[in-house]
């Protein structure tokens, strides 16, 4: 099959990649002419583990091209996916759906031979309808099809998710675009992973509404956390025996600072208008939005109280600032409302992160960014670890602790133990949902 892949954002650039690994002939298209050239040159413009193997080497194996050019990409074409951003419209919480629509017609304008538009794009109810109107107005002689292929990829696990998926939802309305798709992903039907084939807009709510069920569990285990710390009992242990329950599930149970990302916060919202709109409100996701908020405030509290009342003249090291380990996402990041908050405190921010400075830099004016935790370290009054990324998980605390001026560690991960903190030589130690702060 010969697929055009709209769009070399995250969700683009990853399935253009694992569909040209699948053995069909991808080109993906993108207006950024500095993103093609790095495309072209083999750089990969996010940092997604394995993508840059797997992308090279299937631009040797002459199955990959990219390109600024979508009528040449789409000339041929079996389908046409519409990769592009949906962001949160400023003012009303609503997805953002001028590219896709953007694309659609530019589609339409450019087409010459029955082709199925694919929606790849997180998307409300309905949109895949406004699509075909947008398609049929543009060209109203072009034969078509639409169809909904939402992804599930997790930022840092992208190809597992794309190669082993829980599942793959494909909406469609004929017969003739539901055997394309079945083409399209015939390695997967052939390895029996389920393919669930459903209408556009039972297609569309599957994403929003997995996706704000994983944030509602995050957002109520921190809910939980916040109780355990009143009453002395231990997060981790609730967790634990909460996930070995099969209805609950032991995943999105982990407390911390919050959820952020390119997904959650703007499904929810998303999700929420769309309630609203059809007077039918989705009250727990808007509560879910506003505790997740709630979340990350306290946690800047928690800071403070560690800071004894006060970030002013504090030096404070920061570990982590993308809103998950194994991604260069800052997108709505806890640390984008936790950082700013001790910077305008009057603390002099030490940050280090494996793969965040590039967008951080921007994204967090104001701190001094260092090469490693040790660097970090020096002198801090305070060591705070925000993003569990595998090279905090094992360090040397104790020598951590003599870099520092002051022995005093947030760890609102829970990677550690107050055990660990206390062998190291720190006199305080505060984590989530576990004993509050620990003076020792």
């Amino acid at each position: 099959m010969k697929i055009a892949m709209i769009g070399t954002g995250y969700v683009g650039l990853v399935s253009g990649v694992c569909f040209s690994d699948f053995g069909h002939e991808v080109v993906c298209v993108d207006n950024n002419p500095a993103k093609i050239e790095m495309l072209e040159r083999g750089e990969v413009p996010i940092y997604e583990p394995g993508l840059d193997s797997l992308m090279a080497k299937n631009v040797e194996a002459a199955r990959l091209t990219f390109t600024r050019d979508l009528p040449t990409a789409i000339d041929g074409a079996d389908a046409v996916f519409i990769a592009v951003g949906t962001p949160t419209r400023r003012g009303d919480g609503h997805a953002d759906l001028t590219y896709v629509m953007a694309a659609a017609e530019e589609i339409a304008k450019a087409a010459k031979h029955y082709i199925v538009i694919v929606t790849k794009s997180t998307v409300p109810v309905g949109t895949n309808r406004k699509v075909r109107e947008v398609v049929a107005a543009a060209n109203p002689a072009l034969d078509f099809d639409v169809a909904s292929n939402p992804e599930f990829l997790r930022e840092g696990a992208a190809i597992d998710d794309f190669m082993k998926p829980d599942r793959v939802v494909v909406g469609v309305e004929t017969e003739r675009a539901g055997k394309v798709m079945e083409e399209i992903y015939r390695p997967l039907y052939l390895r029996e992973f389920p393919i669930v084939t459903t209408d556009l807009e039972s297609a569309e709510m599957i994403k929003y509404a997995a996706n704000a069920f994983l944030a509602t569990k995050i957002t109520f285990i921190n809910e939980i956390a916040a109780l355990c710390e009143k009453t002395g009992a231990n997060v981790k242990e609730v967790s634990k025996g909460m996930g070995l329950d099969g209805r609950i599930g032991k995943t999105f149970l982990h407390a911390g600072p919050g959820y952020g990302g390119s997904c959650f916060p703007k499904d929810t919202k998303a999700l929420a208008r769309i309630g609203q709109d059809y007077a039918s409100p989705v009250q727990i996701i808007e509560q879910v939005i506003k505790i997740n908020e709630d979340v990350k405030r306290r946690m800047v509290d928690k800071l403070i109280d560690l800071c004894d009342g006060s970030f002013n003249g504090k030096t404070i090291a920061v570990l982590g600032v993308t809103f998950k380990p194994n991604t260069d996402d800052m997108r709505d990041a806890p640390s984008l409302t936790i950082v700013p908050a001790m910077v305008g405190g009057g603390a002099k921010v030490r940050v280090t992160d494996p793969q965040g400075r590039r967008e951080g830099e921007h994204m967090l004016p104001g701190v001094e960014w260092c090469d490693d935790p040790y660097q970090a370290a020096v002198d801090a009054d305070v060591l705070v670890l925000l993003t569990e990324w595998n090279e905090f998980r094992a360090l040397d605390l104790g020598r951590i602790a003599e870099l520092m001026r002051g022995k005093k560690m947030a760890d609102l991960r829970n990677v550690y133990t107050v055990e660990d903190a206390r062998a190291a030589g720190f006199t305080a130690y505060e984590s989530v949902g576990r004993t509050g702060k620990a003076a020792m």
